[in-house]
């Protein structure tokens, strides 16, 4: 029997697998779970003649014989096509950041391993036991980076050492697995010394990451900001799309413009005999819970949201209609994130929550964040593509991922959910808008630094060339963030460019596709809701052909 794109994307899923471990465990799909990727220079040169090999493969292929194989192949090469630029610029002989860097995938792919069986737990151990190997490949990448003066700037190395030696000390998740694993009423007693001395190897790894890190802060740039042509680059891989920097920036400056308009006026209603600057203080300290009753709060949130949307806006898949919200353990960015179910769905989707050392969370701002992670954001989005295994590729399920349409969905989520009622207090109402604007500063504070535009007059900060601390004052400002946590987030978008503006870059798009569709009377909410999330993750450009068309 020929290829076709299908039996080429159920090989690229299987080789991609066997190459980059860390993506099966990720996906959930086993067999995997005891190995890491190369990242060595062979390692990545070998991820790269496999992508090549694929698209040769699709591109040797007859005409597409209907929608969903021509989907199947754009989404394939559009794919194949920025992995590889990625690696021709080498992306990834400098990839050290505080949030999507080898160095938080070595702790975190750890949260997303089973552990019910002493099978799964062979799989953890040899994984702890080749950690430090793989460390050596990835130092090796970095060294090359070094040599071809691809150098990653002093922020992001501090920033990746700070991490590093968290997972090297005694209060990490690697100093706690012995723990884990003898609290197992089954486990093998012969087995315990086995789990110590890898998971010691492990923390020892982690150490050693951190002195390397340290070791080139020396000579590391101290200049943050990638430049336009870098920062275009870094755009198209995360939105699917090119942009005009200066018109999107323009485009922020108004929408923060906006949100601190409507801020002011929610204050009001929040408590009219308050300052702006005072309501925003008591909001982040009052009503406050401690983590475990959050967690529950928030469970309860996915639950009613899901009840309730469930025929009226949306056709939810039974296999996703439930949901676990975790905290995440130390040492990670501050915030929350999702990760997704596994292929079977025997592993559910989830919602982790990192806050630090706090033991009291205030609730305003997270109830809205519940919606963009879980349900009807991250969690319908990412279900729904794990299983159109009827229209999309595996490939396509599994492995592709388009920050501006996911990202975009989740914060449309959000702007539904105020739009529906379900931000019933103005208190969730100032922490939706106090998101909003966080993910509007994101885009100035993004493109300002990385292509180097200053801040224009007649904004609400005075003119003048961005600065981290000028950017994380900003977020504290405006979007109501701690100090810690804006210091956190602006380290992120310079060590990630490009990523920072999917959101609003995202949900601007999902919201002119949805004034089109009504505009052309194509149909109610619930039918360009499923438009938009029938057709998988795609790029921003592809979305608006697929929805339109």
């Amino acid at each position: 029997m020929s290829d076709s794109i299908y039996t080429i994307s159920d090989r690229i899923v299987d080789d991609l697998c066997a190459l980059q471990p860390e993506m099966a465990t990720t996906m959930g799909v086993r067999g995997h779970d005891d190995r890491w990727a190369d990242l060595s220079p062979a390692g990545l040169a070998a991820v790269r003649a496999r992508l090549a090999e694929a698209a040769r493969a699709v591109e040797a292929l007859p005409p597409p014989a209907d929608l969903w194989d021509d989907l199947a192949r754009r989404v394939l090469l559009d794919y194949i096509d920025i992995h590889i630029a990625s690696i021709d610029a080498g992306d990834r002989f400098r990839d050290v950041n505080n949030i999507a860097s080898p160095i938080q995938d070595y702790r975190e792919t750890f949260d997303l391993m089973p552990t019910e069986s002493e099978g799964d737990w062979d799989d953890i151990i040899a994984r702890l036991e080749r950690l430090p190997e793989a460390m050596v490949g990835y130092r090796t990448a970095l060294d090359e980076g070094a040599r071809r003066n691809l150098l990653v700037p002093a922020r992001q190395l501090r920033a990746g050492a700070e991490q590093a030696q968290q997972a090297a000390s005694a209060e990490s998740w690697f100093a706690t697995v012995v723990d884990a694993y003898t609290a197992r009423p089954d486990h093998d007693a012969a087995r315990v010394g086995r789990v110590a001395e890898a998971a010691a190897a492990a923390r020892a790894a982690f150490a050693g990451l951190e002195r390397y890190l340290l070791d080139r802060v020396s000579d590391a740039p101290d200049i943050d900001g990638v430049g336009r042509d870098r920062y275009q680059h870094s755009v198209r891989q995360f939105l699917g799309s090119t942009i005009d920097p200066e018109e999107t920036y323009e485009w922020g400056w108004a929408e923060v413009a906006r949100l601190w308009t409507r801020m002011r006026e929610v204050a009001e209603r929040v408590d009219p005999d308050s300052r702006f600057e005072q309501v925003l203080e008591q909001l982040q300290s009052e009503p406050a819970v401690p983590p475990d009753v959050f967690i529950e709060l928030m469970q309860q949130r996915q639950a009613t949201a899901l009840a309730e949307l469930e025929g009226v806006h949306f056709d939810i898949p039974a296999e996703i209609r439930a949901i676990d919200v975790k905290m995440a353990p130390p040492g990670g960015a501050l915030g929350a994130y999702y990760t997704g179910p596994s292929e079977d769905f025997g592993r559910r989707g989830t919602v982790w929550y990192a806050f630090g050392d706090a033991d009291r969370i205030a609730l305003f701002d997270e109830v809205s964040t519940a919606y963009h992670e879980g349900f009807p954001g991250h969690h319908l989005q990412v279900g729904m593509q794990v299983g159109l295994a009827d229209q999309l590729s595996r490939f396509h399920r599994m492995l592709f991922w388009q920050s501006g349409y996911g990202e975009g969905w989740a914060l449309y989520a959000e702007t539904l959910m105020d739009e529906l009622g379900y931000l019933e207090l103005p208190e969730y109402e100032m922490g939706y808008l106090a998101g909003q604007m966080l993910r509007a500063c994101r885009v100035v504070i993004d493109i300002g630094l990385h292509v180097g535009l200053p801040v224009p007059a007649g904004v609400v900060i005075e003119e003048g060339p961005w600065t981290f601390d000028r950017a994380v004052e900003l977020l504290v400002r405006f979007a109501g963030l701690d100090r810690d946590y804006a210091e956190s987030e602006v380290t992120r978008y310079l060590g990630w460019p490009g990523q920072a503006i999917s959101y609003k870059a995202g949900e601007r798009v999902i919201l002119d596709l949805r004034d089109r569709w009504r505009a052309e009377g194509r149909g109610d909410l619930k039918a360009f809701h499923a438009r938009v999330l029938g057709f998988g993750p795609v790029g921003l450009d592809l979305l608006e052909d697929l929805v339109l068309d």
